[in-house]
């Protein structure tokens, strides 16, 4: 099978979880990772060590993507760093908090949804036009089952951008398609070690729903970025607008 070797990876969200796992394996792989946090710097600093420890190039860059200015720059940034980006893994987004229909200030809604789908558009948008001149890159969206099932009480902000973000990327996939460049998505389920089930789930509630996952388990970040991994390779050459679904049978379609 073919090396990322030469390759330019941009993972945002990269200082924990899917996106922690994301950018270490693309690095085994043999990609230059641009580790991308929004707040935990120290935790992005130690995946870019880990990452070079390997041999392999990898730098951490600040930016909040809920904002277009911020994703364009941080483009910009890895790019004048690395001298290209072949591979852009749109991870970065968060609940925030829980909160119900009648709650949900205007506010928190907008924050909810820049964070989990805006910061999907911008990062594409800023992007695309090099990988348009170049007529080559890979597009990887993370979205959640959450999309599908509504996600659990206090999640429908969440929810609804994530759904966005499997719409997006069939539109994103179309536009960008004819210029040579793939664009896909995947859909995790409950998968234990993220920060995100740490801070929203307790403990007794997320072992009580691995118990019905079919397979038996929840998943690991390592289970999502192996197929990530596979989508940014050329084996996956004529997958083009997929959402692949990553959780261990709890929905399918």
């Amino acid at each position: 099978m073919a090396s990322l070797n030469g390759k330019v990876a941009l993972v945002t969200g990269a200082s924990s979880g899917i996106g922690r796992a994301t950018a270490l394996e693309l690095g085994r792989q043999g990609a230059s990772i641009a580790v991308h946090y929004f707040q935990r710097q120290q935790s992005a600093e130690r995946v870019a060590r880990e990452i070079c420890d390997r041999g392999v190039r990898a730098d951490v860059f600040q930016a909040d993507v809920s904002k277009t200015a911020d994703a364009r720059a941080l483009v910009e940034a890895a790019w004048e760093r690395f001298g290209a980006i072949d591979i852009l893994i749109n991870n970065a987004g968060d609940l925030v908090e829980r909160r119900s229909l009648t709650q949900m200030s205007q506010e928190r809604w907008r924050q909810v949804i820049d964070l989990n789908l805006s910061s999907v558009f911008f990062c594409c948008q800023a992007v695309a036009p090099r990988m348009i001149e170049r007529r080559t890159g890979v597009i990887v969206n993370v979205s959640s089952v959450a999309a599908h099932n509504g996600g659990g009480p206090g999640a429908l902000a969440y929810a609804a951008a994530k759904g966005g973000v499997i719409s997006l990327t069939k539109a994103i996939a179309k536009e960008l398609a004819p210029h040579g460049i793939r664009v896909n998505a995947v859909s995790p389920g409950l998968i234990d070690n993220t920060a995100f089930h740490e801070r929203f789930t307790p403990r007794e509630n997320f072992e009580a729903i691995a118990r019905t996952v079919p397979l038996g388990r929840a998943g690991q970040p390592g289970d999502v970025a192996s197929v990530i991994v596979f989508l940014v390779r050329d084996e996956s050459a004529y997958l083009v607008g997929e959402t692949i679904e990553i959780n261990g049978g709890m929905f399918m379609k």
